[in-house]
């Protein structure tokens, strides 16, 4: 492998595990670049807690995986797996070498993902696709692609939707960062940022920020693989 390039740790959105990311990591194993899935707890089908897990749990099992590489790292973090990792740059800056967020960024201080969500609800399932495409484009996901979502995705925990976000430490805007935007365009992103858009506000804060547009739909690690590779292959390196 390597070595002049930062270890790599993919960590994919709602209802999803280290499955998403494969035909990424087979194009970063070809380029030498070491990398490492994740599949959050709470999102692992076999586990019997698996409806109990908590953020700080998720954050908790992160920030393990980043410590066992024993050097700092590029951390990537697509969609809703925003909110554990905003935890993991809040208590271990020092940990991450580059951070890099894929059609997501960080999330602010006493965010909660679904604030409506039902305190007796245990879980969220995958919606059905129209609802989905309501919330996030579709847009380059073959019939095959959605067949695998619809097959492998788990539920979503109802407390890692439902906690609210405890950050403290403004040294987590302080890691140079890469944002990968997909289905909104940078330029846009940035203008929404700018003007103080909750959904953006924290992301105006970054004190060292690369903006890359990769043009697709919300899941680029199926539409476009091979380009999401090369850009987090630059970003380790």
């Amino acid at each position: 492998m390597n070595t002049t390039k930062s270890p790599v740790i993919l960590i994919a959105g709602h209802w999803l595990g280290a499955w998403a990311w494969d035909e990424v990591l087979k194009d970063l194993a070809a380029a030498n670049v070491p990398a490492t899935a994740m599949t959050l707890p709470g999102l692992d089908p076999e586990d019997p807690s698996r409806t109990a897990r908590t953020l700080d749990e998720q954050a908790a099992a992160i920030a393990d995986v980043v410590t066992r590489h024993g050097r700092p790292v590029t951390l990537v973090a697509h969609s809703g797996a925003n909110f554990p990792v905003s935890l993991v740059l809040d208590r271990h800056p020092e940990l991450i070498r580059r951070m890099v967020w894929v059609d997501s960024g960080p999330v602010g201080p006493g965010s909660i993902f679904a604030p409506g969500f039902p305190e007796d609800a245990a879980e969220l399932p995958l919606p059905d696709f129209e609802s989905l495409g309501q919330q996030a484009s579709l847009e380059g996901l073959s019939e095959e692609a959605l067949d695998r979502f619809r097959t492998r995705a788990v539920p979503e925990p109802g407390p890692v939707l439902r906690q609210p976000l405890e950050l403290s430490n403004d040294a987590r805007r302080q890691v140079p960062t890469t944002l990968v935007c997909c289905s909104i365009p940078g330029g846009q992103m940035m203008e929404l940022a700018r003007s103080g858009h909750p959904m953006f506000a924290e992301t105006a804060e970054l004190m060292d920020m690369k903006v890359l547009d990769l043009p697709t739909g919300h899941w680029p690690m199926w539409s476009r693989p091979g380009d999401l590779a090369e850009v987090l292959a630059a970003a380790a390196g």
